[in-house]
């Protein structure tokens, strides 16, 4: 008989394979690595994501990976704009470029590609990103003159997703600005490895997310048609409340449900939010349809899921519970937010 998971077994699992039940002492590098990339649309919830993780984690840690180049900022999972390390680049980007290029295809923009000389068009845009980084708008002023039967705007975006490429500093850099402008993936980190099996990125994911079902791995990754992949493979079998069949590496861990959980500050659009099909896991029905991760607001976690909102201030943080809390649970929130304060480089007090 499959063993049955329920959604607090599945939340305390999954807290903790994303670091989220005790802060861990890794590098930030290593960290990344593990998650297998960031959300990182929000150019800096990635610093505030790997606080919640890592042990005395400093700003200067990350910032200066994506300066070495040991991390970068790429169009990845589901189009989006993920951080992740240089290695897992060159193993990640070419498994997700058909479905890049797919996604790109029925965007608002994807008409432009009807009827275009693709390999003239990465021909053009290469030597431009090649020469200097380049924003979408700067492409668009360019290539638009080259094409001008064709939208100029849908062009520039056109140039990120056709053509392997990564967004360079001083963007994402802590205590810096800079615009998001793209140079190839070839260009800003050498020669790569070979592409990743799918397989092998299932079970990453599982790693870092599961047990999960096949719709879990699917959005998470963007991807389609992974059901005969996942059964195929030697996984763990699982069903959770709603009766869906779930997968898991074989040593995957499984915290006693009971385990405590404390409080956590995530960021916009983490990756504990975006990583399943069904986030109940995390967050309930309820809450979900109050728009918070759609509309990519910083969550609060007590007792292992989205209890709140948050957002830092001149003077302070601004905590907006969704239900009271305990006494104990209250200073908790209380002391986890000084400590994002802190962090942060604010000075102020924080309000419930």
């Amino acid at each position: 008989m499959t063993e049955k998971l329920t959604t607090r077994a599945l939340n305390r699992a999954t807290l903790h394979r994303q670091l989220l039940l005790q802060r861990v002492d890794r590098s930030a590098c290593d960290v990344v690595e593990h998650l297998v990339g960031m959300q990182a649309q929000e150019p800096f919830s990635p610093y505030y994501g790997l606080w919640s993780r890592i042990r005395s984690f400093e700003a200067d840690e990350l910032a200066a990976l994506l300066l070495d180049r040991r991390v970068v900022r790429a169009s990845l999972h589901r189009a989006t704009i993920h951080l992740v390390t240089d290695a897992d680049h060159g193993r990640i980007e070419p498994l997700l470029r058909p479905f890049l290029h797919r996604r790109f295809a029925s965007s608002p923009f994807g008409f432009v590609t009807d009827g275009l000389d693709v390999d003239a068009f990465t021909e053009a845009v290469t030597a431009l990103v090649e020469e200097k980084p380049r924003t979408r708008r700067e492409l668009s002023d360019l290539l638009g003159p080259r094409w001008p039967d064709r939208d100029a705007t849908a062009l520039g975006y056109a140039a990120s997703y056709l053509v392997p490429s990564v967004q360079v500093p001083p963007r994402a850099v802590w205590g810096r600005s800079g615009p998001a402008a793209w140079t190839t993936a070839s260009a800003w980190l050498g020669a790569t490895g070979p592409a990743t099996s799918i397989e092998q990125f299932v079970r990453r994911y599982l790693a870092a997310f599961g047990p999960a079902s096949v719709k879990d791995v699917q959005t998470w990754a963007g991807m389609t048609r992974l059901k005969s992949v996942v059964e195929a493979m030697d996984l763990r079998v699982f069903t959770d409340d709603r009766g869906r069949t779930l997968y898991d590496v074989p040593d995957g861990p499984l915290p006693d449900p009971d385990t405590p959980a404390p409080a956590r500050f995530l960021p916009e659009f983490d990756n504990l939010l975006l990583g399943h099909d069904d986030r109940t896991r995390v967050i309930s029905d309820e809450d979900y349809r109050r728009g918070i991760i759609i509309g990519g607001k910083p969550t609060l976690l007590v007792d292992g899921f989205v209890h709140g909102i948050w957002k830092i201030t001149d003077d302070g943080l601004d905590v907006e519970v969704f239900r009271p809390l305990t006494r104990a649970q209250k200073a908790d929130v209380e002391a986890e937010g000084a400590r994002l304060l802190r962090f942060a480089g604010v000075t102020g007090d924080v309000r419930l």
